[in-house]
């Protein structure tokens, strides 16, 4: 892994375009004069897709890092201010769309800042409560109409899609872990996911991607959701691995009593969590020790749960 610094964050894909304080004050002095006088540093985030400096006290510029993460500014404006009164906690609000220049190739976004922290466990003042807040979200989330939605394509590998698509890449991730994971257990907790039925009912709006890293906590309360890059219309189940990449055991009862989610939904969703985990694990595992320590969390979650 690039080590980090106090001008460019740490790389973590191969294919990364490299990113710095310099390139972002030249990206916004050239298309954005009005903010030009920001100053700029790096801000030290969890995720894996974006880069993210802080512009100023009240701005935040987001670069994508690969190819594969460029456009989510133009779905953030298009959706977010059309969900954003519908839902109970705060979620970031897209300001402006930047356009490739100064050698970087794709758009990017400069959004209003949101105050708080990563809500790991430990920042919050009560976790079954948290989960109840996060259960609220999520109602309010599949609440909204999904008229004119991106939808999870069906024969895919995307959260959202039917989960036994990911049956054979699961497989060969769980083969690739590291040996202190039982994979014989997780190979059992995964047949017992895709054992569960399909999902029948009417696709609803996901974040795609709930996960301690894209929640904010702000005086030990959980207040806001962020990153929507996954945001699409599909199987709730997807949305359940939350459950068991940031709950423990009681915050999970607590988080599925709020949603009164049904058997079936709740083991497709562990078989999220699982696959997820078990993917993030091997890819992240030199670059990225936030995110494996929460995906071995998860699986140790999941193999804790009798099935």
């Amino acid at each position: 892994m690039t080590p980090e610094s106090p001008d460019a964050p740490a790389r973590l894909h191969e294919h990364e375009f490299p990113t710095d304080t310099a390139l972002v004050a030249r990206l916004v002095a050239a298309q954005f004069p009005q903010w030009a006088a920001h100053p700029v540093r790096v801000f030290a985030s969890a995720g894996s897709d974006h880069t993210l400096y802080r512009l100023g006290p009240d701005l935040a510029a987001r670069l994508p890092r690969t190819a594969d993460a460029a456009g989510q500014t133009e779905h953030d404006l298009r959706w977010l201010p059309r969900l954003a009164p519908h839902l109970p906690l705060a979620v970031p609000q897209p300001l402006a769309l930047g356009q490739p220049g100064e050698g970087f190739p794709w758009t990017w976004g400069v959004y209003r800042w949101l105050p708080g922290e990563p809500a790991h466990r430990e920042a919050l003042a009560d976790l079954p409560g948290a989960a109840r807040t996060l259960a609220g979200f999520v109602r309010a989330l599949q609440a909204c109409d999904t008229t004119g939605a991106p939808h999870a394509d069906p024969a895919s590998l995307e959260r959202g899609a039917p989960l036994r698509n990911r049956d054979a890449w699961t497989r060969e991730n769980v083969a690739r872990l590291p040996g202190d994971l039982d994979r014989a257990a997780l190979l059992r907790a995964w047949e017992a996911a895709l054992a569960a039925p399909d999902w029948t009912g009417r696709p609803v709006w996901l974040h795609g991607d709930l996960q301690s890293g894209n929640l904010l906590a702000h005086g030990g309360q959980l207040r806001a959701v962020i990153d929507f890059g996954s945001l699409k219309v599909g199987d709730p189940a997807a949305e359940l691995a939350v459950a068991w990449n940031w709950l423990d055991a009681p915050a999970r009862a607590a988080f599925r009593s709020a949603l009164h989610v049904d058997d079936a939904t709740w083991a497709r969703g562990r078989g999220w969590a699982l696959s997820i985990a078990t993917a993030e694990i091997p890819y992240y595992l030199h670059t990225n020790p936030g995110m494996v320590a929460r995906s071995r969390f998860a699986l140790a979650q999941v193999l804790g749960e009798s099935v």
